[in-house]
């Protein structure tokens, strides 16, 4: 069968399942045949050994299921970078970059600083502040041990050398005579266990133990907010991705519990999705 026919066909098969059927055809075609998807453009033409077909249809029933396409490729691009992706945690997604724009302004880049990812998942947003900052030092924690080495991975896979990773609950590795950090961030749990998309499209597959969060989604963030400060030097920002619904909240939260300078920032569907605060009290030694 010709890539065009075998394209088209495929896309017909997906458009109940995905709104973006055509190019989900696309990278799996692009992955079975390990080549780039502009190689359909130059070679529509091109017919396709049956050994291959039967692949692809293989990865087009998983996707007919409702499985992620970031799960049947085994990777998803962040940032600059392209990061492997398992089950065990979630899958980077573009809103996500907005913490990483957020982040970076404000932070001097000239300077060594010590950065924390809570809930660090593949390392998408430890890499990408690593990446940008090659001065600092960054560290993620995840609570779970799979994604603790899927960010390893993904640090040696990328040639980042100034990430590290380690296994934790929130701040439980940490003693009191750990180094401060400048800036903490975290893409926690933050989906309500009651919320109806919880049962749709790619969330479906995903580990709820990443997405849900009691007190209608915002316990883990309560939880950061209470213990962040014991770890942030003067002037510190803890930055959040939330949920569309919960930036007053997280702003609320924040205010009461010390921090100034609370601000949100929208995402690229013009929904709030990220909110800081600076931590300004100082320590007496």
């Amino acid at each position: 069968m010709r890539i065009d026919e075998l394209l088209k066909g495929a896309s017909e098969r997906l458009t109940f399942v995905s709104d973006t059927a055509s190019l989900d055809a696309q990278l799996l075609l692009a992955h079975v045949l390990s080549v780039s998807t502009s190689y359909f453009y130059i070679w529509p033409e091109k017919q396709v050994e049956a050994k291959w077909i039967d692949v692809f249809d293989a990865l087009l029933e998983r996707r007919e299921q409702g499985e992620p396409v970031a799960y049947l490729l085994g990777h998803q691009d962040f940032w600059s970078l392209d990061l492997e992706v398992a089950t065990c945690t979630l899958i980077p997604r573009s809103d996500t970059e907005r913490l990483v724009e957020v982040a970076l302004t404000l932070i001097d880049e000239s300077q060594t600083n010590h950065i924390l990812d809570l809930g660090t998942g593949t390392g998408a947003i430890a890499l990408a502040l690593a990446y940008e900052l090659p001065e600092s030092n960054v560290i993620g924690v995840d609570l779970i041990d799979g994604a603790v080495a899927l960010a390893k991975k993904n640090a040696q896979k990328n040639e980042i050398t100034n990430a590290s990773f380690m296994q934790s609950s929130w701040f439980d590795v940490f003693g009191d005579d750990v180094e401060l950090f400048d800036l903490i961030v975290s893409n926690p749990p933050y989906i309500d266990p009651d919320d109806e998309h919880l049962s749709q499209g790619d969330v479906m597959f995903e580990p709820k133990s990443a997405l849900v969060a009691e007190n209608h989604g915002l316990a883990d963030i309560e939880h950061i907010i209470k213990v962040a400060s014991r770890f942030m030097k003067q002037n510190a920002y803890l930055i959040f991705e939330h949920g569309y619904d919960q930036a007053e909240a997280v702003r609320n939260r924040l205010s009461l519990a010390g921090f100034d300078c609370v601000e949100s920032f929208q995402d690229l569907g013009n929904n709030d999705r990220v909110t800081i605060g600076r931590w300004h009290i100082s320590r007496v030694m």
